[in-house]
């Protein structure tokens, strides 16, 4: 028989942002972990971990990178083999997860962190390739696909496309067309690993309203995210796990989110703070002059000075990460001029960028900023290999020594510098393509979303990383869809709109309400003029 629990039942989750209680219902557990632990060679990742999931809930899984909540997930979803001693339990009923196909045979789907999808095929078939219906007489059977995906993202409210090509999406279109489809599986069991990491906020929003009409007395969703306000609007309860192991569970409406950080991190974690360094100087580092390309980007200007971190915000799609990539080299420009230190530069590639001391930390640290098959080491002094080899032969010792160093300075979690990069978490990835970066030692760190599906703890290290290196005098451009962080950690910043800068604030007059208002209403401005 299914254990029963008491549970404060959500009676306004329809309206987004208020949340109101009445009574207690008696309901039952529908999921159990019990003393879960998981070893992998060198590293303990679970340890007696435990958690129970309600029918009718959503329950928040958080803590930081490397905490283990994605392995927890993969042990439930029959990904991994948990060690011995551990149970998992099913309406009250003991089961072993044998693999993917048998939990969602149990009713346990996961939408994973990172997208698993094959970019060459359409939107239609990743939704249902290998399943009943997909083929007619040896072949793919596009129109029933088509048909099937048209039906299932018009009761989703999702405009896509089936027949578009997944690898020309945006990675948001990706990210929805993956939710989609572990919402086609008709789950009991759902589960959501930092869902919204791509999405915008309305977006987010769509999404939030696809998980309320998922839930009912007989289904339960378990939300993994590193972002506090969703945690707090989406969730019933929140199971908190630090270093592997549990630390406790609580009701979401009867504790502040500062509490549940403190007990992901075990230390205060002030979210209110402005930049602690001054700007060292006047003098200007970078000079962009009347930037333009032929899709987006319209007469971009702006300079960052020694010392200073210069934000850059907008909403998704205003061009801030085009701006990168074209000082970066990595898109092309039609016109425009770029200037380090007062002398003008022909950058035509990312290789032209980095030999003049520009460095450009990706959004997609995955595909553009680490070798996956590689090792911590090789990664660390990829961008400065010319140091690393002498007469042909590559300088092995260096490479583990300087890898051994950034890794310590930096706090990368893992037993050793020969640690492949894929069996890292993504807070510990990130930390090393920063370090990628500081090997090579650019006067100039461009930053695209540096926190990224990090979580708070790790987001700190960052913070403290970039006011370090700001405080040696870099010349630091940071892009970021969090108005706190921005505002937290930039001297200045630069608002974008529709492929222009709509202004540029000092951090003293900014405000998350006129840095919206520039990115808005400056949106609608440029909008009505381009009409």
């Amino acid at each position: 028989m299914a254990a029963l629990t008491q549970q404060w039942w959500c009676v306004a989750s329809k309206q987004p942002g208020k949340r109101t209680y009445e009574g207690v219902r008696v309901t039952r557990t529908l999921l159990e972990l019990r003393d879960i632990s998981k070893t992998f060679p060198g590293v303990k990742a679970l340890q007696n971990v435990s958690l129970d999931l309600r029918a009718g809930e959503v329950l928040g899984l958080c803590g930081e990178n490397g905490a283990g909540k994605s392995t927890l997930m993969k042990v439930l979803t029959g990904i991994y083999t948990h060690d011995p001693g551990g149970e998992i339990w099913l309406d009250g009923e003991q089961v072993e997860v044998t693999g993917v196909n048998h939990a969602r045979e149990l009713g346990l789907s996961i939408i994973h962190q990172e997208l698993n999808m094959v970019p060459d095929l359409t939107v239609a078939q990743n939704l249902f390739i290998g399943r009943d219906g997909s083929h007619k007489g040896g072949w793919i059977n596009d129109a029933e696909l088509n048909r099937r995906a048209s039906e299932l993202f018009e009761r989703l409210g999702m405009r896509i496309d089936p027949r578009s090509r997944v690898g020309d999406l945006s990675v948001a279109r990706q990210q929805m067309v993956e939710i989609a489809r572990a919402l086609s599986y008709e789950s009991r069991i759902l589960v959501m690993d930092e869902p919204t990491a791509a999405l915008t906020v309305a977006e987010t929003e769509a999404l939030f309203g696809m998980i309320r009409d998922f839930i009912t007395p007989e289904t339960g969703l378990i939300y993994i995210s590193h972002r506090m306000p969703e945690i707090e609007e989406i969730t019933d309860r929140v199971t908190v796990i630090r270093d592997g192991e549990f630390v406790g569970t609580v009701n979401t409406h009867e504790v502040e989110m500062r509490e549940i950080i403190s007990m992901m991190v075990g230390r205060e974690v002030s979210a209110e703070a402005r930049p602690r360094n001054v700007r060292q100087s006047d003098e200007v580092v970078l000079k962009v002059r009347g930037l333009n390309t032929r899709k987006l980007l319209r007469d971009i200007n702006f300079e960052v000075r020694k010392g200073e971190i210069l934000g850059f915000a907008g909403l998704m799609g205003a061009g801030r990460t085009e701006v990168a990539r074209c000082v970066f080299g990595a898109d092309p420009r039609t016109s425009g001029e770029v200037e380090l230190h007062g002398k003008k530069l022909n950058i035509r590639t990312a290789a032209d960028a980095v030999r003049n001391g520009i460095g450009y930390l990706s959004e997609d640290r995955k595909h553009f900023g680490l070798l996956l098959d590689q090792d911590i080491k090789a990664n660390t002094v990829m961008a400065a290999m010319n140091d690393f080899h002498v007469g042909g032969f590559i300088l092995d010792g260096k490479i583990k020594t300087v890898g051994t160093e950034y890794s310590d300075k930096l706090r990368v979690k893992t037993p050793s510098v020969n640690q492949l990069m894929g069996k890292l978490s993504g807070g510990n990835q990130q930390k090393v393509v920063i370090a990628k970066w500081l090997v090579r030692n650019c006067d100039v760190l461009i930053f695209d979303e540096p926190t990224r599906g990090i979580d708070v703890g790790a987001k700190e290290e960052i913070y403290e990383l970039l006011e370090t290196l700001s405080a040696q005098g870099k010349a630091i451009i940071m892009i970021s869809s969090e108005l706190p962080e921005v505002l937290r950690m930039s001297h200045r910043i630069a608002v974008m709109a529709a492929g222009h800068i709509t202004g540029v604030l000092d951090n003293e007059d900014a405000t998350q309400e006129n840095i919206m208002e520039l990115a808005t209403v400056g949106h609608a401005q440029l909008a009505g003029d381009a009409a």
